[in-house]
């Protein structure tokens, strides 16, 4: 049985790709592939962007080892069928609304019909990556969250994506939970970090990098980054609990600066009595591209492919 699939990590404006050997859980040498791509493009566009990607980590890695492709991809997504569902309200890929996403690229990379083309959302591959391979792995039940652009998140036990019942959230994930005068999304985000800092210091910036650079030598920026570390932990408290998270897994951009907001959410779990590890993600972007090769592993799909329709 072929034991190497392509996983494919596609963000707002690049798409980039590589061969894992799931038995070995390691990626093949030299099979990565990145491109840039516009992610407001027409459809065949985004397809030659994504197809030349995987053609290529195909080609390094050989077709005839492959056993199929999977996507972490972001929402609102089809996930059992590979259909876009992207509007202009997202403000990305709108053109790509109601594509068949496996028939295109199987024509496109001159695929049979029954090759395995599948998908997941990316935060949920993030997560399965870290539980596969990386800080979550040896954990029964974790949590993997992602910050940056947006606030992305998976519960996970026994390997498997819990998106339903009453110790999760609603659909398994926690942007979109009410908090202080918005969402979880709007604060914790790059965009929250940009607005609290000019909030504070009347400076505008372009990334949490440059928030976190200014920390350094700015007591609002220190500040900012202790108020993260509290809140955060303020906001998954209860979910930490319900759930019982043996394993708190931390990645995205934000991830860079956890040595800012690390003392504060530390203080914050002693103080709440929990007891798990929270661990900073190594894995980092890599993680997402192994949890989607995961999906071309026949036994995971039969057990992962029930819990798409919920996400």
């Amino acid at each position: 049985m072929k034991k190497i699939a392509i996983g494919v990590d596609v963000g707002g404006s690049h798409v980039s790709s590589a061969a894992f050997n799931w038995e070995s859980e390691k990626f093949l040498d030299k099979t990565f592939a990145e491109n840039d791509l516009d992610n407001h493009a027409q459809s065949d566009v985004i397809i030659d962007s994504w197809g030349k990607t995987i053609a290529e980590s195909i080609r390094l890695a050989g077709v005839e080892n492959i056993a199929g492709v999977g996507f972490a991809m972001p929402g609102p997504f089809d996930y059992e069928n590979g259909i876009p569902r992207f509007t202009g309200e997202n403000n990305k890929y709108e053109n790509i609304y109601g594509l068949n996403v496996p028939e295109a690229l199987r024509a496109y990379l001159k695929l049979p019909a029954d090759f395995p083309v599948r998908f997941i959302n990316d935060a949920t591959a993030f997560a399965i990556g870290e539980d596969w391979a990386g800080k979550a792995k040896g954990s029964t039940r974790s949590l993997s969250i992602t910050l940056g652009t947006g606030f992305g998140s998976a519960f996970l036990k026994d390997s498997l994506p819990v998106t339903t019942g009453a110790d999760v959230p609603d659909q398994g994930c926690i942007w979109h939970l009410p908090f202080e005068s918005g969402i979880a999304d709007d604060y914790f985000s790059t965009r929250g970090l940009i607005a609290r800092y000019k909030d504070a210091t009347g400076k505008t910036v372009t990334g949490a990098k440059a928030v976190a650079e200014a920390a350094a030598h700015e007591k609002e920026a220190q500040l900012i980054f202790d108020d993260f570390g509290q809140k955060l932990i303020d906001l998954l408290q209860p979910w930490l609990q319900k759930f019982g998270v043996e394993v708190l897994v931390i990645g995205g951009n934000i991830a860079n600066a956890f040595h800012l907001f690390q003392p504060t959410m530390n203080a914050a779990l002693q103080k709440s009595g929990l007891s798990l590890r929270v661990e900073l993600s190594e894995l980092k972007e890599n993680a997402a591209i192994i949890g989607s090769a995961r999906l071309a592993e026949p036994d995971f799909w039969k057990r992962v492919a029930p819990c798409l329709a919920t996400m």
